[in-house]
């Protein structure tokens, strides 16, 4: 599925299943939420917290799926197509960061 085909579906559910956006501020509120469960899964699974019988059940994969999934939701209602914004985003990227990296000692 490519960015586009996923901001089309997601649309298309919203607008039938989920009958309408929440709004801009809403998602970012939710947004937030979502991001703080995959902090939760990699907090527990990665890092030195200990999980709850609770947190076992919680897929890392399902987690980004839904921060995806809401990122998805603000671009549509914002009017953004995102394979346009990460393709500009790369091109920052490689302009800004071009040697950036390569050149830290820390990371060889």
């Amino acid at each position: 599925m490519t960015i586009q085909e996923a901001q089309e579906k997601i649309d298309n559910w919203v607008n039938t299943t989920g009958v309408r956006y929440f709004s801009e501020l809403t998602n970012m509120a939710i947004l937030t939420e979502e991001v703080g469960e995959v902090a939760r899964v990699m907090a527990r699974r990665y890092g030195d917290q200990s999980a709850k019988e609770s947190d076992k059940k919680r897929e890392l994969a399902d987690e980004l799926a839904d921060v995806m999934w809401v990122v998805l939701c603000i671009a549509n209602q914002t009017g953004i197509d995102m394979t346009v914004a990460l393709e500009k985003n790369f091109d920052k990227k490689n302009t800004r960061d071009a040697n950036r990296h390569v050149n830290n000692p820390k990371l060889k």
